[in-house]
């Protein structure tokens, strides 16, 4: 039988193709750059053919590379797994949670009690950060909730929170003084947007079959819950997703700009992540299974 190479190797190799990097692996893995560099070298040397492709600080896989990281994280993610089945139970287990300031605390806030209630065992810890977050970069986050487009890469699971529904909105003063959508009306309106969304006002006039405003200075925000808050001040209206803004609209701070003579954009905005060799962790499963019952069949907006 041909000598395996060691575990320390593989495991060096895993860490720097999921992060495309030995640096980060070597944060990780808490060992120096060189020191991975030397596993990895060692294990190409094994098996005498390149794993990776090196160009500046970057790397990455070549095909043989690929083949080996697709396994290892199917193994991995097995010996993961096992590991949690046969721990026992802890008493209390911190689960955490990485999503934009929006979702924070216009949507997932509100709703956390809930959670807590059902499952007072786990104890979350939330961050937030507009910019896009890698969370196969972040050993330190469980589960991760990415906004504007769904994350694809090895190793990492992903699935939509739902559909959402983009709606223009103001203030109702704003609207009956601004009650109609002709050209000449909408040529003065304030469009109100976020410089994040990956929904745009363009998007909105092509789809009601609107003319652009040729005139087009309204103020951009770095979060929803700004665009939303701007709104209900009756800055302008605001191009957002009922999932921020539906208790402004219950509460009739916010109604519909246009009425029902206006159509409402249709997105996936926000994707629910975490490692696949996770999985089968019991708070991870826990907090999916609630926060898509809770997005699931319409329900985005209960509280």
């Amino acid at each position: 039988m041909s000598r395996s190479p060691s575990l320390h190797a593989l495991r060096a190799f895993e860490a720097a193709a999921r992060v495309s990097s030995f640096a980060r692996a070597s944060e990780e893995l808490h060992l120096s750059p060189s020191a991975v560099s030397h596993q990895v070298r060692a294990l190409e040397q094994h098996f005498g053919r390149p794993l990776f492709v090196r160009a500046n600080r970057q790397v990455s896989l070549t095909p043989d590379g690929e083949r080996l990281f697709v396994v290892l994280t199917q193994a991995f993610s097995s010996i993961h797994g096992i590991c949690a089945e046969l721990s026992p139970p802890e008493q209390a287990q911190g689960l955490s949670v990485h999503c934009t300031p929006s979702f924070a605390a216009k949507w997932l806030g509100p709703r956390l009690p809930s959670f807590i209630a059902q499952h007072p065992e786990i104890h979350i810890r939330l961050s937030s950060n507009a910019e896009p977050f890698d969370l196969m970069r972040h050993e330190g986050i469980d589960i991760a909730i990415a906004y504007g487009t769904a994350p694809h890469r090895s190793g990492l699971t992903t699935q939509s929170l739902g559909q959402e529904e983009l709606v223009a909105l103001c203030s109702p003063e704003f609207a009956q003084s601004n009650d109609s959508t002709d050209a000449s009306i909408l040529e003065k309106v304030i469009c109100l947007d976020s410089s994040f969304s990956p929904v745009r006002w363009p998007d909105w006039f092509a789809l009601n079959g609107l003319p652009l405003p040729t005139s087009r200075n309204g103020p951009s925000f770095d979060r929803g819950s700004l665009v939303v808050a701007a709104a209900v001040q009756g800055l302008g209206v605001a191009l957002e997703t009922l999932r921020f803004a539906q208790a402004e609209v219950d509460d009739g701070s916010l109604v519909r700009f246009g009425g029902d003579s206006v159509r409402s954009i249709k997105r996936d905005l926000h994707f629910l992540c975490y490692r696949t060799r996770d999985q089968d962790s019991a708070k991870v499963q826990k907090f999916c299974q609630w926060i898509l019952a809770r997005t699931a069949g319409g329900e985005h907006f209960a509280l």
